[in-house]
């Protein structure tokens, strides 16, 4: 960008004043009075030229640490300002960072005086509060003159990006007890249809020698070995409701927050356990590897306009068929049909609703009769109004004693109060 030249307050009051002092010195034909008027005409412009190509010979780098961090934690910026003339000064810098309204107020700092090749460092943290992808940057460098006359703006550098994942908490791990195969899935061998024997494979330098399995030696004319032991893995299925209508709130405290960190928390969770995890919207699946990949995807999740929650249910039916032997949905508010549909894609294995409680339902009876609809049909149902509370009821939900069911009639029920 080219650089911004302006006039500060004293310039221009400088510029102002000798003015006048000139129209007077020549009205009242005083020389001394125009003397003085030229002097501080003259001022400005010449200060101009002492900052002539300064604000260029002003270079800098910024680092964050770390760049990917959860949201509620901060990240140090660093800005390292230098003068890259080996002969020239500029006089005094002053320095802004752009920051987007989330991250907070934009940092500005006097470096003053820079010596030839000389460096400053500047440091300030940011918390962001919300996830997403931010960008830090770029800078705003001002230079002015010695006498304080002239200003010299310009951008320097480009955006450097920030990202903010969702917050996690810890959750209970998932094994054969809890109803769901986890890390303690049994080790089976891989058996071919109608053999009693495991299918072998040719043998590869480093194989055992007690594993070579005769008969196929024998039958192949080479030598062949049995097949390692492998763990099954488990399938689970997450699906997220991102719907704009069906959350409310703005912020960190928005509903579509807390199902957000409700769901990154179960899928680091699942992921942990050795789970293979598939996770749909309402819109699609959304392709993930790792833990990693997970909180990325999640970090960026956008609110989508769709009205109804049936391409989710329908990616949950889909499910059937890779036996996935548990299925979590993270859920705002639910219309009567949505409800239904939900309720009817119970299949087999472990179903666990959480209900984000502070979303736009339209009142308690409503999250009351949805619960117990889904609990009806087979779903462990949670409600929960802050990703805190999840763990407990997390814990409960995948006991063998299936909790998470409605509070019975005349009881308190866990979301009235939370809203």
């Amino acid at each position: 960008m080219r650089p911004h030249r302006t006039l500060t307050a004293r310039g221009g009051l400088m510029l102002f004043f000798g003015v006048v002092a000139l129209v007077c010195g020549f009205v009242i034909g005083q020389r001394e009075l125009v003397g003085v008027g030229l002097f501080l005409a003259l001022v400005p412009p010449v200060s101009a030229l002492t900052v002539l190509g300064a604000a260029g010979r002003v270079v800098h780098s910024r680092a964050l640490r770390p760049q990917r961090v959860p949201a509620g934690t901060d990240t140090r910026v660093l800005v390292r300002i230098g003068n890259s003339s080996p002969s020239w000064p500029v006089s005094w810098v002053r320095i802004e960072d752009t920051l987007p309204v989330r991250l907070g107020y934009e940092p500005r700092y006097t470096v003053g005086h820079l010596p030839p090749r000389a460096v400053r460092d500047v440091t300030y943290l940011v918390r962001p509060a919300v996830r997403g992808r931010y960008p830090v940057g770029p800078l705003r460098v001002s230079v002015l003159d010695p006498l304080g006359c002239v200003r010299v703006t310009r951008v320097v550098g480009a955006p450097t990006p920030l990202l903010v994942t969702p917050p996690v908490v810890a959750l209970a791990p998932l094994s054969a007890s809890d109803g769901s195969l986890g890390e303690n899935t049994p080790r089976r061998s891989v058996t071919g249809v109608g053999e009693q024997d495991p299918i072998p494979r040719e043998y590869r330098h480093g194989d055992e020698l007690r594993r070579v399995h005769w008969r196929s030696t024998a039958k192949h004319g080479e030598l062949m070995v049995r097949r390692d032991e492998q763990h099954w893995r488990e399938h689970s299925t997450l699906l997220l409701d991102t719907r704009y209508g069906a959350h409310s709130g703005e912020g960190p405290w928005s509903s579509l927050e807390t199902a957000v960190s409700v769901a990154a928390s179960v899928a680091v969770n699942l992921l942990d356990t050795g789970h293979e995890l598939r996770l749909h919207t309402e819109r699609g699946r959304l392709h993930t590897e790792n833990t990693s990949g997970v909180l990325d995807v999640l970090a960026t999740a956008e609110s989508s306009e769709t009205v109804g929650l049936q391409g989710g249910v329908s990616a949950l039916e889909g499910a059937r068929g890779v036996s996935a032997r548990l299925v979590v949905a993270v859920l705002g508010a639910l219309s009567a049909e949505d409800a239904l549909a939900l309720s009817r894609a119970n299949g087999s294995g472990l179903h666990v609703a959480v209900l984000c409680t502070r979303a736009a339902w339209a009142s308690d009876e409503d999250i009351r009769r949805t619960s117990e609809l889904l609990a009806a049909n087979g779903w462990r149902v949670v409600p929960v109004s802050d990703p805190t509370e999840l763990p407990p009821l997390w814990h409960r939900a995948i006991s063998p004693t299936g909790g998470g069911r409605p509070a019975p009639a005349g009881a308190r029920a866990p979301w009235e109060g939370s809203r």
